[in-house]
């Protein structure tokens, strides 16, 4: 690796597995000292186990704003600062209009736009000026998928995020990107409410509609994610990176 990260501190929610953790491996490599959060202790036990050196994991849910508050705790007395975060935890489940209950669009909004919101908010206090945040929106919210509606929309409003938090942030020259990832099977597949058969179905009518022909993978993510922390794009700020094949192009 190039050392394009080091001697950053850098935040990854959702680090414990799919493009959380690809991204975590990836800051890691690259030099960062990265903290990564997750729902599930031994997953996070797992990932630390994975990444191997110079990480710390700190259990909580970004929809608990109690936890949040824990983990900048943790950060601000381990570290003092942070300079990248990646807000990538998130999630959905298939539900076609009809059949969407309030739990179900409650728990996707608690997760995907309370909880990246205040991710970042709370940490405000710790970024220097310079900071680089990058949020995880998705293809969902520029191609219509059926019965995916919630989902779809949580991920429009974390694209408009990155376009108003540009201005807010503007005279402490933190930059804001967001990166739409296309089909990229990970873990959190299966929590759709899919059996792994239906997942891989899926996953194959998908790569006929992708340009490139396929699928992307967790750490294709990450490299784009890596780009957006660096100085490799500090003149980038308030896009919508797509790293999707081509699905959302065409």
């Amino acid at each position: 690796m190039s050392g394009k990260l080091t001697g950053k501190i850098a935040l990854v929610t959702g680090g414990n597995s799919g493009i959380g953790l690809a991204t975590a491996q990836r800051f890691v490599a690259e030099g960062a000292y990265v903290f990564i959060t997750g729902r599930r202790q031994s997953d996070l036990d797992a990932a630390v186990k994975q990444i191997g050196k110079n990480v710390t994991a700190v259990q909580g849910d970004v929809s608990n704003l109690a936890d949040l508050d824990r983990l900048f705790a943790t950060i601000k007395q381990e570290q003092g600062h942070l300079d990248v975060i990646f807000a990538n935890a998130g999630g959905g489940e298939i539900a076609p209009l009809g059949s969407i209950t309030e739990e179900h669009f409650d728990k996707t909004f608690n997760t995907n736009v309370k909880g990246l919101l205040f991710t970042v908010q709370k940490a405000l206090p710790l970024l220097p000026e310079g900071a680089s945040i990058i949020l995880n929106a998705s293809t969902a919210s520029t191609v219509g998928t059926k019965a995916f509606s919630v989902y779809s929309a949580t991920k429009a409003a974390v694209r408009s995020f990155a376009r108003n938090w540009i201005l807010d942030l503007k005279e402490r020259k933190i930059r804001v990107n967001a990166i739409s990832p296309g089909v990229v099977p990970t873990p959190g597949y299966t929590l759709l409410g899919l059996s792994e058969e239906q997942v891989q179905e899926f996953v194959d009518s998908q790569a006929i509609t992708i340009p490139l022909g396929r699928v992307g993978t967790p750490d294709e993510i990450a490299k784009a994610v890596v780009f957006l922390a660096s100085d490799d794009s500090s003149f980038v700020n308030g896009i919508e990176l797509f790293v999707d094949g081509g699905m959302a192009q065409v």
